[in-house]
């Protein structure tokens, strides 16, 4: 829990980011507060105080250039400090920031101008400016700001926008802004369909805020490693507003391939990191500890039963006997944290996921270093998390307990249903007004299915509307089959398939690095040919396979699959901008490889 804050004001529910970006300034405008990195590693750093007076400058270059209050203003820009500066400099102008995902495709783009109104974009790259020119015109978008001086072209130069502000002018016009107001609006991914506004006010980060730093022991002003996309309200969370909230340190990666170096590089006190990202973050360290000799790994092993027994115990609420303390602290200066240093992890104090099940085998590997993978859940309409597991209660494979000031049911089809402080203000309408979308008591049906169980701990089952109904009728969670074929290493990702069908199928690929390290120690030459084609590798993925079925019951066992090399991405289209499995898309994409396992099989 922050303990160096004070909050201005007496009443937090009536704050802004305003309000709380003042008093950043006045009681720590020292301390850093935004670092971004070129491409040499150069960093270059701004003070919160510096952060401040340049916010104030972008926000009256966007005055100057016509934005007023309530409008809504476009930005892809990636994560850069342009992006962040003019979110929160829109914020000061009582302006509404959109982030719109770098990888959204141009009917989307095309949607979210359409439905926002919005009559300026601010975007980073040539690429990016090229993409909005092609827009038409009739979609009312009337001026671009691009950020990088090779590609502004016929637009306006981010760097030239006026900068001479008045402050006093500034100070006037951010103290118009209410904690009612919309802080943002968040698109949702569109898997389903065209992407759905969501309305987020002050009140609703500012409560969020106060929740989380209830439950999450961080040491202030702690350093923040801030990689996904702010179009997503992870990040717009954990990358803009909490930073605000606590007056941490935002370090920007601009590219998710340099996430590993900076983590090497700044060793940070708390990581979030979707599933995907966990996964592939073990199967490197899982790696490199199969590279080591036979004694060392023994070592490793031994380490990681007594981490687990410590992690078991303190999940159960319980002070580890001085013996089982003894032993866990040897183990970590001895093997885990020479091994966590690697990866700049040795000095973690708070690790969390959220956006998808968390593969059961990856929260077993994490605690054998003695990491509890906090897991949350929430929607972009719940503000982002809404159940959390903390350090004082936690229950691994759950998504923890309601925070403060929100309630949890589970309707009779098991639904989730919340309500609270965080739940957001409702879907933008074209015409500019807000549509609530919780009922007459505020409940708000979130689309997923679980459980609460004795403790008030939730348990996810999967999506509503991805759950698999077999011909037979059965209903299956896909999230639990894949999780469980995914607990091979080889394994990186997969997909079940099986609606309206007699009987499951999957298509799965290789993890990259793990089937290379297997690969290597069986002797095959991945130069030979693809990985995925070779007998010994579809031996070991049937062996998987048979794995994961034995701790399924029938109906939940896949029958067949197919084995893929190429991994899925956000680039290719098979994932969202957050990593989650974008089924219709890859069903679509495999159609013919998936209709090919039902055939001439009984």
């Amino acid at each position: 829990m922050t303990t160096l804050l004070r909050l201005p004001g007496d009443t937090p529910s009536a704050l802004t980011l305003c309000d709380l970006l003042l008093r950043d300034v006045e009681d720590h405008g020292d301390l850093a507060a935004l670092s971004w990195y070129a491409d040499d590693g150069t960093r270059t750093t701004l003070t919160w105080a510096q952060a401040h007076h340049r916010i104030a400058e972008v926000a009256a270059g966007l005055t100057a250039l016509g934005v007023t209050p309530g409008d809504h203003v476009l930005l892809m820009m990636g994560n850069r400090p342009e992006h962040w500066l003019t979110d929160l400099a829109l914020v000061h102008l009582g302006a509404v920031p959109v982030s719109v995902y770098q990888t959204a495709a141009p009917e989307q783009i095309a949607h979210i101008v359409r439905h926002s109104r919005a009559r300026l974009a601010v975007v980073g790259t040539a690429a990016e400016r090229e993409r909005w020119e092609r827009l038409p015109a009739r979609l009312g978008l009337q001026r671009l700001v691009v950020a990088d001086e090779d590609a502004v072209g016929p637009h306006t130069a981010w760097d030239t926008l006026p900068r001479p502000c008045d402050p006093s002018v500034f100070e006037e016009t951010w103290r118009r802004v209410r904690s009612s107001d919309p802080v943002t609006v968040v698109y949702t991914s569109g898997t389903t369909g065209d992407p759905k506004g969501v309305v987020i006010s002050h009140r609703n980060v500012v409560r969020n805020a106060l929740a989380l730093d209830q439950v999450a022991e961080l040491p202030d002003h702690a350093d923040h490693l801030c990689y996904l996309p702010f179009a997503h309200i992870a990040e717009r969370m954990l990358g803009i507003y909490l930073p605000v909230f606590r007056a941490s340190h935002v370090h920007l990666c601009a590219d998710p391939a340099q996430l590993a170096p900076l983590a090497r590089r700044l060793h940070p006190a708390e990581f979030f990191g979707v599933p995907r990202i966990w996964e592939k973050l073990a199967a490197s360290l899982r790696a490199g500890v199969e590279a080591l000799a036979p004694e060392r790994r023994a070592a490793v092993a031994a380490a990681g039963e007594v981490a687990r027994a410590h992690v078991r115990c303190r999940e159960r609420g319980q002070v580890p006997e001085p013996e089982l303390a003894a032993a866990y602290a040897q183990a970590r200066r001895e093997v885990i944290e020479p091994l966590l240093a690697q990866a700049g992890f040795e000095s973690l104090v708070w690790t969390a996921s959220a956006s998808a099940p968390m593969p059961p085998d990856v929260l077993d590997f994490w605690a054998g270093f003695g990491i509890a993978i906090m897991d949350a859940w929430g929607l972009t309409e719940t503000t982002g998390a809404l159940t959390l597991n903390g350090p004082q209660a936690f229950r691994i494979g759950s998504v923890g307990r309601p925070l403060e000031g929100t309630e949890v049911r589970t309707a009779a089809d098991g639904e989730i249903e919340v309500r609270g402080t965080t739940v957001f203000e409702g879907y933008l309408r074209p015409d500019g007004f807000v549509e609530p979308a919780t009922d007459a008591d505020g409940w708000f049906a979130t689309g997923d299915i679980g459980r609460v169980d004795d403790d008030g701990f939730l348990w996810l089952t999967d999506r509503k509307k991805d759950m698999i109904v077999t011909s037979s009728g059965k209903n299956v969670s896909p999230a639990l089959v894949e999780n469980a074929l995914k607990e091979h290493p080889l394994i990186g990702q997969a997909l079940v398939h099986g609606d309206g069908r007699s009987y499951l199928v999957a298509l799965l690929v290789l993890d990259t690095e793990a089937a290379g390290a297997w690969a290597a120690r069986q002797g095959i030459d991945a130069a030979d040919g693809a990985l995925c084609g070779h007998p010994a590798v579809r031996a070991e993925a049937e062996r998987a396979v048979a794995a994961a079925n034995a701790r399924l019951n029938r109906t939940e066992q896949v029958k067949r699959f197919r084995l893929l090399e190429r991994e899925w991405s956000p680039a290719t289209g098979e994932l969202t901008p957050s990593l989650k499995l974008r089924r219709r898309v890859i069903t679509d994409a495999y159609r013919r490889e998936i209709d090919a396992l039902y055939e001439d099989h009984v």
